[in-house]
């Protein structure tokens, strides 16, 4: 009897063994299928080519692949709404976006959802100076004569979405100079440039990298930022700030970021830690770097923020789009 107890006792041991190696197995089995991203802007864009860049190695160590669904409107609010409300909060659905624009939106909009309450920024992947540029060909050659021509009349003003802050740098520069500027959004980087190239506009106003992409079929005029340091891949075009000594916003950058669910971070710290060191570790690898500057984008814009960071920036983008909410909200633009 005390034999056939203790072989009892043996192979319940060794089965509650067996059940805690597979309990720690399916804990660990993480991401367990694809991972889902929306991207709130069109297919074809800055964003897309962005993420599926970095993705290319960012999959590999997450031993996972990466699923994409796009969706424009309403200066992206359509697809922040599409993640947060139809997008379950498991680790496994993400969402890319330009905290720049997207902030300044949600600030402007105050739609149902809340930051950081409902999603959080975690890995920013670049920051892009915003500038204002015109076609090759264009009468424009400088910013002086961009500014003349608008006090005459009306100038045409490509931009992505009107919520931005490349578009915050114009409206403020028209006040300042008092000269007249039609923000147009065209729901995209590309459009936007293609617009500027096919003389549908007068100019276009964009972060660089996009710009850049083009090399020189676009000039770019001057940059929003006091402290620009990427001027040979903006033809070396001076500060807007420099040129007519006006007191804008000292820096107008975009930043695009990964972002996920509040709720699956404080329901599964593990799956979100793994997704913040792996994604930190994509930075770590020259081939990134090298693929990042196949895409047109100078390298120099790669720049990695943590949580914190993106969530400072984030905040610091609400605060000036109330700065400008009368600007940005005042009849001139078309459409969203």
């Amino acid at each position: 009897m005390h034999l056939v107890s203790r072989r009892r006792l043996i192979a319940g041991a060794g089965a509650a063994i067996a059940l805690g190696h597979f309990a720690r197995a399916g804990a660990q089995a993480f991401p367990a299928r694809n991972m889902r991203v929306v991207i709130p802007t069109g297919q074809g864009g800055g964003a897309e080519r962005l993420a599926r860049v970095f993705d290319d190695f960012w999959g590999p160590l997450l031993k996972t692949n990466f699923e994409y669904s796009f969706f424009a409107g309403a200066s992206g609010q359509v697809g922040y709404e599409v993640y947060i409300q139809k997008r379950e909060a498991d680790g496994h659905n993400l969402l890319f976006g330009n905290m720049g624009p997207e902030m300044i939106m949600y600030a402007l909009r105050k739609p149902k959802y809340r930051f950081p309450e409902d999603y959080q920024y975690f890995c920013r992947t670049d920051v892009d100076d915003s500038v204002i540029f015109v076609r090759q060909k264009s009468p424009l050659r400088r910013l002086e004569d961009l500014a003349a021509e608008a006090k005459k009349r009306t100038v045409t003003v490509a931009v992505s979405r009107l919520p931005h802050p490349a578009s915050i740098g114009v409206l403020a520069l028209g006040n300042a100079l008092k000269a007249k500027f039609n923000l147009v959004p065209y729901g995209g980087g590309n459009p936007t440039q293609v617009a500027v190239l096919n003389g549908e506009v007068d100019c276009g106003a964009l972060p660089l990298a996009g710009v850049a992409s083009l090399g020189e079929q676009l000039r770019v005029l001057g940059v929003f930022n006091d402290e620009f340091k990427l001027g040979a891949y903006a033809n070396n075009a001076p500060p807007v700030n420099k040129v007519f000594g006006t007191k804008l916003p000292a820096d107008l950058s975009s930043s695009r970021s990964w972002a996920i669910h509040t709720a699956a971070i404080e329901k599964f710290p593990d799956r979100f830690a793994l997704l913040e060191k792996t994604a930190r570790q994509v930075f770590e690898m020259p081939a990134y770097k090298e693929a990042y500057k196949k895409t047109g984008a100078p390298v120099e814009t790669i720049q990695y923020g943590d949580r914190a960071l993106c969530t400072r920036y984030a905040k610091g983008m609400v605060e000036l789009a109330n700065e400008y909410r009368s600007l940005l909200t005042a009849k001139g633009g078309k459409g969203d």
